[in-house]
């Protein structure tokens, strides 16, 4: 689907773009569902391969700080792209802008951040016959794993299957190889 293009463009309004002051909120209907810079689904997990991460108010330098990660392997949503930045949600709903070379494609999910319960089960394998160590919530896990409905996650050396609707970092019916 092209693009629509307009006949002139007022010098003020091209020279904040090429200044970088103004940068995208919606993209034609084709990079709603990928990115215009990486060609990647949006939106998409990822994880952040360094700490401390700033995350910033918008995609340049020249942004203030909005809060910084402290972690790395945090997984958060990547859901939108601007040159070098993506705009990402964390667990808790909190969006902000950092510089692609900080995130990383490996996949990482987070135990439930929305329950505070008791521990949930890890089993041996994806039908949940047994339970082979319990997990708090609110736990940075790696993603092995899922086949739409269970994951096989890695936490503190503990392999082991869990409900994919028990982790934020996944999306419901994902597949993940």
């Amino acid at each position: 689907m092209p693009h629509t293009s307009f006949r002139w463009a007022s010098p003020l309004i091209a020279a904040a773009l090429l200044a970088g002051m103004i940068f995208p909120t919606a993209a034609c209907a084709d990079d709603l569902m990928t990115g215009r810079t990486s060609g990647l689904p949006l939106p998409r997990f990822v994880s952040l391969k360094s700490s401390p991460v700033n995350v910033r108010q918008g995609p340049s330098m020249d942004h203030d700080i909005a809060w910084k990660f402290l972690k790395a392997g945090i997984p958060v949503e990547v859901t939108q792209e601007f040159d070098i930045w993506y705009r990402i949600r964390d667990a808790e709903g909190q969006e902000g802008w950092v510089q692609k070379t900080l995130v990383s494609g490996k996949r990482t999910a987070v135990i439930s951040p929305w329950d505070k319960g008791p521990p949930l089960a890890l089993y041996d394998r994806a039908s949940g016959n047994t339970r082979v160590a319990l997990i708090e919530h609110d736990v940075i896990v790696d993603v092995s794993t899922c086949d739409g409905k269970w994951c096989r996650i890695v936490a503190a050396g503990t392999r082991g299957w869990i409900e994919q609707d028990k982790l934020w970092g996944v999306y419901p019916g994902e597949k993940v190889e």
